[in-house]
């Protein structure tokens, strides 16, 4: 199915606001999977933000010119899927897990941070925690050293308060005993 020129120039400018917005991208080999793997594939990358999308390799070199995914444009060659996502790892992580189901999928390679990624790359950006899982981490670590304390000083208040009760009130056999020696 070919474009004409204005349906061209639409998909660049969607794909390229999109690009705008994104912080990674990851290409794969999509060669040989059945309508529903990619149904299954772009339905778990909605799930997580992912823009996951086949296109043109011309269309999307035209929308990444200029921005720091045309670092990319060399590996854009053969029937590939494009994952862009704003999460640091969403896209490569999408990519990654479909790909361990699924040897169809070939990740070919990535872009992050202006820097291009090959295959190894993004898996290796892929097996970073996202960041909500690094956030919840960062507040177990600061939070560790104020509830050591408060254990501390509920253990020394609980031996204060267990020790203080038992001689209390002296009984009266107590009080005999000294008068009587």
């Amino acid at each position: 199915m070919s474009l004409n020129r204005n349906e061209k120039q639409t998909v660049v400018t969607d794909v390229a606001a999109q690009v705008a917005r994104s912080q990674t991208l990851a290409l794969a080999e999509y060669r040989g999977m059945t309508v529903e793997h990619l149904n299954a594939l772009r339905k778990i990358a909605r799930e997580k933000g992912v823009y996951l999308h086949v296109l043109k390799n011309t269309l999307a070199r035209r929308a990444v010119a200029g921005t720091p995914f045309e670092v990319a444009s060399a590996s854009m060659v053969g029937p590939l899927i494009y994952g862009f996502s704003e999460d640091a790892v969403a896209a490569a992580k999408v990519v990654s897990d479909f790909a361990k189901g699924n040897d169809k999928l070939v990740i070919k390679a990535g872009a992050y941070a202006g820097k291009a990624l090959d295959a190894k790359g993004v898996q290796s950006l892929a097996s970073i925690p996202s960041k909500e899982v690094l956030l919840s981490q960062l507040l177990g670590l600061m939070q560790s050293p104020i509830a050591r304390i408060a254990r501390v000083l509920a253990m020394v208040a609980e031996k204060r308060g267990g020790g203080a009760e038992a001689p209390a009130e002296p009984s009266p056999a107590a009080e005999a005993a000294p008068a009587a020696a």
